[in-house]
């Protein structure tokens, strides 16, 4: 537990403090300072700004979201290079709009969160980093996003390995790969980009695949200066551009809400692939066995045809050890390896990498003993116990059609709503009632039942008991129309005692009926998807 608040210790007071300086973390700072709220602060872990783009600048990293989609509604950029803008496009968007809205002044570099408690006396969230500093705040956001931890493998031997290791996410381009013998683990989304890339350069490359995928052809084409100068002369075509992106993304939910039409996409992209390959053995191996859309669809114009290259194997046999020197198969087959690259993805479950992390909320909840069954909030936004204290890319508002940007935009305009109703009625915070939770986890199980979601394969929107607990199993419009405005009704405005409390004081008591009723409501929800 953490230590009390003393008059001696010396905090940084802000009205806002916001965990991660990605696109989420941005937009809430850039949304507060709009409406006139300036006293705000973004703890980073890291020393740049970024996020996931910041860290993910392995070969070929790209964006599989239209760049015109993939930005700000309110801070759009006529210029994109590409349909799908690469990695340090996107990068360079974020440091532009970082210096054009003067944001660094407010961001501390290198201060990961360790520790966030809600002081029911004052009635301020105590935050306090790994760098040393604490913060108190009224309002906390969690802007950290689900894509920000390695998911690194736990294979026998790995640590063993004499040769090189390195997750995608954490890509050492001073390694040279030219002439090397390499095995690639994982075929997501990351995999598929950065295999056909290394390929032609190494002497030899195994594919070590678990899952096949279905993936999709991609849209390569550049803008054209002609395009790029109209976008820039008449803003209003970017808009009617960024529209037509909108729409065509939202299509792609019919085939997810309605199985029998992913059947008929599934057909044609056999023969996509059977075009694409020349081995039929490999067309077989490359051909997922379950529903199009209950995995994340991937894009790529490269993955299918670098298996056609002599010195790429696909390797479906599971890996039985790692040696100091190579791999070796359950089969009992030994492959020889200078590198082993971990295209293996995040952990995205926040009961995971929040293990370690200390979230306290009213009379002693913690995150870990509420989720104990499964992440869960409200819209994916706010949760019960946890008084002003606000997610961004929460649990089920992930997308498997469209663009993450537009639902980080709703929800940001949804906290502000709540932040000022708080100061409206002269109240000290805003905690959302543990029924609404039930009843919104509810309508998220009714509504995944018949997609392609719950059609039975395992994927990373699910937790190991597969419950999905991160998708958004509507059109995007719908939580748009939805997060407009707040539901008062669903929530409890509270006074604090005025009475400075120990940080880590009090039990779990009092609304726990509330989230014993949620815990059902998940229970349910995993026979559900069995």
């Amino acid at each position: 537990m953490s230590d009390p608040i003393t008059p001696s210790t010396t905090v940084r007071e802000v009205e806002v403090a916001i965990a991660g300086a990605g696109f989420g973390g941005l937009c809430m700072a850039l949304q507060l300072q709009k409406n006139g709220i300036h006293d705000f602060l973004i703890l980073e872990k890291a020393k740049e700004v970024g996020g996931a783009w910041r860290d993910n600048h392995y070969p070929g990293a790209a964006c599989d979201v239209q760049s015109h989609m993939y930005s700000y509604s309110f801070e759009t950029k006529s210029d994109w290079t590409k349909r799908y803008a690469p990695w340090h496009e996107i990068q360079q968007y974020i440091l532009d709009t970082v210096k054009k809205h003067n944001l660094r002044p407010h961001i501390h570099f290198n201060q990961e969160v360790v520790s966030a408690v809600f002081n029911e006396g004052t009635g301020r969230w105590v935050i306090k980093t790994a760098g040393g500093e604490t913060i108190m705040a009224r309002h906390w956001v969690l802007a950290s996003g689900p894509l920000h931890v390695p998911a690194i493998p736990d294979i026998p031997g790995l640590k063993d390995f004499q040769g090189k290791v390195m997750h995608s996410a954490q890509w050492d381009h001073g390694y040279d790969l030219k002439g090397k013998r390499v095995a690639s683990i994982g075929t997501g989304g990351s995999a598929i980009q950065y295999v056909p890339e290394i390929a032609p350069d190494v002497k030899q490359l195994h594919v070590f695949q678990r899952t096949p995928a279905w993936v999709i052809p991609r849209d390569e084409r550049s803008y054209s200066g002609l395009r790029k100068f109209l976008f820039k002369a008449l803003p209003f075509t970017r808009t009617l551009h960024r529209w037509r992106c909108y729409w065509t993304n939202e299509s792609r939910l019919w085939p997810i809400l309605n199985p029998w039409m992913a059947k008929i996409g599934e057909a044609a992209l056999k023969k996509f692939i059977s075009y694409q390959v020349k081995d039929p053995a490999l067309v077989k191996k490359l051909t997922p066995d379950y529903t199009l859309g209950c995995k994340r669809i991937l894009i790529s114009n490269k993955w299918y045809p670098a298996f056609n290259r002599p010195n790429v194997e696909l390797v479906t046999d599971e890996v039985r050890e790692i040696t100091p020197d190579g791999i070796v198969t359950k089969d009992g087959k030994a492959r020889k390896l200078d590198c082993i690259i971990l295209g293996t993805g995040f952990v995205v479950d926040p009961r995971i990498y929040m293990k370690s992390f200390e979230l306290r909320g009213l009379r002693g909840h913690t995150v870990q003993e509420d989720w104990k069954v499964s992440p869960t909030s409200y819209y994916g936004i706010t949760t019960a116990n946890y008084p002003n204290m606000y997610q961004l890319v929460g649990p089920h508002t992930g997308l498997g059609h469209n663009s993450i940007i537009f639902m980080i935009e709703a929800q940001v305009n949804y906290i502000i709503e709540c932040m000022k109703l708080v100061k409206q009625k002269g109240a000290d915070y805003i905690d959302v009632k543990p029924e609404a939770m039930t009843r919104f986890l509810g309508e998220m199980t009714q509504a995944l039942q018949g997609t392609v979601w719950s059609s039975g394969c395992k994927s990373w929107y699910q937790t190991a008991d597969g419950i999905n607990f991160a998708i958004w199993p509507k059109s995007t419009w719908r939580y748009w129309l939805e997060t407009r405005k707040v539901n008062e009704a669903d929530y409890v405005f509270g006074q604090c005692t005025g009475k400075a409390l120990g940080t880590g004081a009090g039990k779990a008591q009092g609304s726990g009926a509330g989230i014993g009723a949620l815990a059902g409501e998940q229970a349910m929800a995993r026979m559900a998807q069995r």
